[in-house]
């Protein structure tokens, strides 16, 4: 290298100065450089470009204008810029609570197909999911995209979901199949989860147990557990009932085996 060439700093590249104008705070400059980048039909800067000038215009509080360099980036089909636009897009719109539009710009991140945009957009499509069905089916395909992190999430997610509408089993399957892959941050908050699948487990086979005519002593036991399981999962109420329940049985075998049991300490 000559000392001339010592002498002389690299040219910032167009891309370079806007970002840095962007940085200084000089949003004008930067979107004039962008612009005139997108301008450039064949220009090879010309994704990236329309990508960065969609941010400086949403700082600066132009959205629609914003969208529409998005939407010219994502029409370019570049594997990278072309999913930065459309989650640049689902991301406007879900904050706006436009679920219908974000819900379109998370699919045309999937129709991009880069691997490392997919699991979020299977995520937040099922954060907009209008059925358990539908958010079921994507919180799997969250799980099965390649990314730990996010599978761990996911599977907590639909973990939760299959609890809140009565489904302990499907959703201890899930959190065992997570458990298997889950990076080591992820594993207690999965195991807590499958506990809780397990306490739901564990009330559904006490009250089917009572349901099924047991003997009074097995039912007095059952009852016992039930009830004192259910506050765990914060239905102090529901327990109230069990224990009304036993105590107020016809069976009086049965009664007096639960008010022995109700008696004592937990």
């Amino acid at each position: 290298m000559t000392s001339s060439e010592l002498a002389t700093p690299p040219l910032d590249s167009p891309l370079d100065t806007a970002r840095r104008l962007a940085e200084d705070g000089d949003l004008d400059g930067a979107a004039a450089i962008l612009r005139g980048l997108v301008a450039e039909p064949d220009g090879p800067d010309r994704a990236q470009a329309a990508v960065g000038l969609a941010v400086v215009l949403e700082e600066r509080g132009d959205v629609e204008a914003a969208r529409a360099a998005a939407r010219t980036a994502l029409a370019t089909g570049h594997p990278e810029y072309a999913a930065q636009a459309a989650c640049h897009l689902a991301q406007g719109f879900e904050r706006e609570g436009r679920a219908e539009q974000a819900r379109a710009a998370w699919q045309a991140v999937l129709g991009v197909g880069n691997p490392a945009y997919l699991a979020h957009a299977h995520l937040a499509l099922a954060r907009l999911a209008e059925s358990l069905e539908e958010a079921d089916h994507e919180l799997r395909a969250a799980m099965s995209a390649g990314d730990e992190q996010v599978a761990a999430l996911a599977a907590r997610e639909l973990a939760d979901l299959l609890l809140e509408h009565g489904e302990p089993g499907p959703a201890a399957d899930v959190l065992l199949e997570a458990l298997e892959t889950a990076p080591e941050g992820e594993v207690p908050g999965l195991r807590v989860r499958l506990g809780i699948a397990h306490l739901e487990l564990a009330c559904a086979e006490f009250a089917g147990t009572v349901e099924g005519g047991a003997d009074a002593r097995t039912s007095a036991l059952a009852i016992e557990l039930l009830a004192r399981t259910l506050p765990l999962r914060g239905r102090p109420e529901d327990a109230d009932q069990v224990w009304s329940y036993g105590l107020e049985h016809a069976d009086e075998a049965l009664a007096a085996e639960v008010r022995l049991r109700y008696q004592r300490e937990p």
